[in-house]
């Protein structure tokens, strides 16, 4: 990155909190609305009865100024509205937002993000270990060219906080993929649910503290950064706070990988996620967004 660019980035209110790559792919600052996240749909053909089960039900992104009863209205980190995702008050309910995009360099990508999680303000009581996770993936496909076995490739990461009412504190990732199934009579369509609940290992040395701040109307920011090489389809670094993890020389620390789908080609897409571990909502707020490339 040229020092022109640095003094640019550093200029703008919204860049100047992250620490992208020299090309800037995608800037959402959700004060300017959804940008492009979306919930997340199971495929289907025919008929909306293909849809697998574990995806009738997520829920999708709204807009939220972070209203609590106690306190009115909070805002976002930095402005008025961040992105919120609500789960259905079920133990292991999911709520999911997901950008789709497309890339045309095989290089290195950064995304980072500012975020806070909280249970819902239903109880006067800490509940501190209602929500059960929250996660960041990408969905990333090969090139169609690119030889004999393309793959379609799933880095997922979350971060247990809680299971069964147990504190966890810990980041995780997922290499073990479920089934996949056939989604109606074409043979192009399959589905499987990624994010179940089964499959995710400890990151090396994983555990970390997060600021929960004593009651659940009460929001303190994380940030989060996910380096990973499109060319070598291999994570590089992962950042929590102050947190970081060199995924590049942690050979045991790998995506779920499976083979190339017939109409993914050049997949970039990037989704979070939210899980409660109770009877009781599970909230994500994500502020802001920025993912980048080297090229």
């Amino acid at each position: 990155m040229t020092e022109m660019q640095q003094a640019l980035y550093h200029a703008n209110p919204l860049l100047s909190r992250f620490d992208p790559l020299p090309r800037i792919i995608v800037a959402d600052d959700f004060d300017r609305g959804l940008q492009g996240w979306t919930p997340l749909i199971g495929n289907y053909e025919d008929s909306l009865d293909s849809i697998l089960p574990p995806y009738r039900d997520l829920r999708g992104p709204m807009l939220s100024n972070l209203s609590m009863w106690d306190t009115g209205t909070d805002g976002s980190m930095n402005g008025t509205y961040a992105m919120k995702l609500a789960t259905r008050p079920n133990p292991g309910a999911l709520a999911v937002a997901v950008k789709r995009l497309t890339f045309r360099h095989l290089g290195p990508i950064r995304l980072e993000a500012y975020f806070t999680f909280k249970p819902e303000a239903s109880e006067l009581k800490l509940s501190e270990t209602d929500v059960r996770a929250v996660g960041v993936l990408f969905d990333l496909q090969e090139v169609d060219r690119h030889g004999a076995e393309p793959y379609r490739v799933m880095p997922h990461l979350r971060y247990l906080n809680a299971l069964d009412g147990e504190f966890a504190g810990r980041w995780q990732f997922k290499k073990e993929r479920v089934a996949l199934h056939e989604i109606g009579g074409s043979g192009k369509t399959k589905s499987h649910f990624h994010l179940a609940p089964e499959g995710w290992d400890d990151l090396p040395d994983g555990d970390q503290r997060l600021c929960y701040n004593e009651i659940a109307t009460k929001q303190n920011w994380y940030y989060l950064r996910l380096d990973f090489d499109l060319a070598t389809m291999r994570y590089l670094r992962f950042q929590c706070n102050d947190r970081v993890y060199d995924l590049a020389n942690m050979p045991s620390v790998e995506p779920m990988r499976m083979p190339a789908m017939a109409n993914l080609w050049c997949m970039l897409n990037t989704a979070f996620w939210v899980e409660t571990d109770t009877e009781k909502r599970a909230f994500l707020y994500v502020d802001s967004v920025v993912l980048s490339g080297d090229w």
